[in-house]
């Protein structure tokens, strides 16, 4: 029976070349099918979406990352989305016949030869993670690469799981297996940050919010907006429809509403169950951005 493994690594770069260099760099290793790739010029990332046997998906995560330390200096990066590493993070999605244990075992291995080859700090984090603490990404990636520079020299707590103790232009890089997320933004119709800021708390688990919903209030320099910029860890139990509707709802207050939103990645079919990409306002959909098993 064929194992499948997802990857979806997040680069800390929206420049185009890099971009197709990264992608490049995937693509020699055999029997890898890349699904998608998003950039963003105001969050200065990029992520990519590819799947395969487990063992290739680790070689072409290896070889991506080793890629992206060479092109991308994050001494010299500037965006809006918190990061840590030139390869931000790694997660690995058990999608077909592979067990989360079996998985956790590929993430270790990718970490070990990301440490000892590249020379990159490795943080594991979710399932993957050997500390409660680190098992959400936030408590790993909250310092942001300048602060982690000095801090992870002499703070116990910012030791990386595995590799040196200090950090190059590459930074570091978080690993971990994880479910399905759904990385979901939505654009204003205001410039003002704030609002975007206080629909973020209002809607996101950590302040009383949404439960498996993670949020921030960004803006868009490029577009003159403000974004509620999220994450949803678990679909099935709180619906992107339902949080859409509370921003609309919220944004309202503010005098103000939704312009449209967009899909970061992919998604399952099944995360636009009684409503739709329309409704959502999900800008440049197409079924192409839904992910190809029924999960």
């Amino acid at each position: 029976m064929e194992k499948i493994l997802e990857c979806v690594p997040n680069f800390s770069t929206s420049n185009q070349k890099t971009v197709a260099l990264i992608l490049k760099s995937i693509e020699k290793i055999p029997n890898i099918k890349i699904l998608d790739s998003t950039y963003d010029p105001d969050h200065n990332r990029s992520v990519i979406t590819f799947l395969g046997e487990p063992t290739q998906v680790i070689k072409a995560a290896y070889k991506a990352t080793k890629t992206a330390a060479k092109l991308i200096d994050l001494n010299k990066h500037k965006g809006i989305h918190p990061r840590i590493g030139a390869t931000d993070v790694i997660p690995l999605i058990p999608l077909k016949n592979i067990s989360t244990k079996e998985a956790i075992k590929y993430s270790f291995e990718l970490g070990e030869k990301i440490a000892k080859e590249l020379k990159i700090p490795v943080y594991f984090y979710e399932k993957s993670a050997t500390t409660p603490k680190r098992k959400n990404l936030a408590n790993v990636r909250n310092l942001g690469y300048e602060n982690l520079k000095k801090e992870i020299r002499t703070n116990p707590e910012r030791f990386p799981d595995i590799g040196k103790k200090s950090l190059t232009k590459a930074g570091a890089v978080a690993i971990g297996v994880r479910d399905i997320l759904v990385a979901f933004n939505v654009n204003l119709k205001t410039s003002d940050l704030e609002i975007a800021k206080k629909i973020a708390s209002h809607i996101r688990e950590k302040n009383g919010g949404f439960k498996n919903v993670k949020a921030l209030g960004l803006f868009l320099k490029k577009r003159n907006l403000a974004q509620v910029s999220m994450n949803f860890t678990n679909y099935k139990k709180t619906s992107l429809a339902k949080v859409f509707a509370a921003i609309k709802k919220e944004a309202k207050k503010y005098h103000t509403e939704i312009l449209e939103s967009e899909l970061i990645g992919l998604l399952p079919k099944a995360a636009l169950k009684n409503t739709s990409a329309k409704k959502l306002k999900i800008r440049d959909f197409s079924a192409k951005k839904i992910l190809p098993f029924d999960l």
